[in-house]
């Protein structure tokens, strides 16, 4: 069965051919970066008119290097939720139309069911159950995974989610939008040891997690000082080593919580070299299997949802003729 995926919930557009039986055909993304970087973040506007020009044109791009014909397609993936509505709109609109004229059905996924599922994209997969740690610039949460559609949080962010931290924080630093690779930069210029920020809910039962008073520390060191360059390096530094320390920690009290051996590291800020290197080394001193995709995986992109549109269709979920998005919709209320 091979399956068109199309990534619309943000700012990237990502479209992917995957296949039950061979894997992943091809896969491309366009990044809007450059279009929302003089603005310090996402224009929606902006956004869908991007997606409107672009997504048509790469999934043609898809289909040569797949070397596959549109009438060879079984079915048509989409994200339907949850993101920025007119983007949304813009790719169920697209993946309900082909559906038409191609004749396949078409089904509207979860952009977080994506990125837990994004692990099975590679050799080295996970099996159901598992814990997951997502992780991106607007989710931060630990879920149970017990199966395809049978998520449960254990424990999720309060306020800001890690990759918000790890912008703000950037901003206050005057690096460049959007700042987690930057910050990252910076950070193995920094001294060790010579700033420490809390690691914030340690000290309390719960897999919760808060970010905001992380960032307000570095506002606090910021303000009581002129910083030269090495002091930002070194509020970087201190920064990265509190928000993975945290990570990491909740990530192991949810593995003994659980009574799994399995962790699912997903989402944009699981590409953080720090963090993957931490959790390495917890795992292998705790005797838990590690899973996460490749850095390209980590962001959006359409392969998740060509796979978990794939599994869906597989599993016998019926197709949808309703162009339906739902920007807000909680992982929990899948089926």
């Amino acid at each position: 069965m091979k399956v068109l995926g199309i990534e619309t919930s943000c700012d990237d557009s990502g479209i992917a051919l995957y296949d039950t039986e061979q894997g992943l055909l091809a896969h491309t993304i366009y990044s809007q970066t450059a279009l929302h970087v003089e603005y310090g973040g996402v224009v929606p506007e902006l956004a869908c008119r991007d997606h409107i020009r672009q997504v048509l044109p790469l999934i043609e791009q898809v289909c040569i290097e797949a070397k596959i014909k549109p009438s060879e397609i079984d079915g048509i993936a989409y994200t339907a939720g949850p993101g920025l509505s007119g983007a949304l709109m813009v790719g169920a609109g697209i993946a309900q139309a082909l559906s038409l004229v191609w004749n396949v059905p078409t089904l509207g996924i979860h952009h977080l069911e994506g990125h837990l599922l994004a692990p099975m994209l590679e050799e080295h997969k996970p099996d159901f159950p598992f814990v997951a740690l997502l992780v991106s610039g607007g989710h931060t949460m630990l879920v149970k995974v017990s199966g395809l559609g049978e998520y449960e949080i254990l424990g999720e962010s309060l306020d800001d989610a890690a990759g918000e931290a790890f912008d703000k924080t950037a901003k206050l630093l005057g690096l460049p939008y959007p700042g987690g690779a930057p910050l990252s930069k910076l950070a193995e210029k920094g001294q060790a040891g010579r700033l420490r920020f809390p690691r914030p809910m340690l000290d309390r039962p719960g897999l919760d997690f808060s970010f905001s008073g992380l960032k307000t520390a570095v506002l606090r060191v910021l303000e009581a000082t002129d910083p030269t360059e090495q002091t930002k390096a070194d509020i970087a530094y201190a920064f990265q080593e509190a928000m993975v320390a945290t990570l990491a920690e909740k990530c192991k009290r949810a593995l003994e919580h659980t009574g799994l051996n399995r962790l699912v590291l997903a989402g944009g800020v699981s590409a953080n070299r720090l963090l993957r290197q931490r959790l390495d080394e917890i795992s292998k001193a705790k005797g838990f299997t590690l899973f996460y995709p490749r850095t390209e995986f980590c962001t959006d992109n359409g392969a998740m949802i060509a796979l978990a549109g794939a599994m869906r269709l597989k599993a016998g979920q019926p197709r949808s003729l309703n162009i339906q998005v739902k920007p807000r919709w909680l992982l929990t209320d899948i089926t």
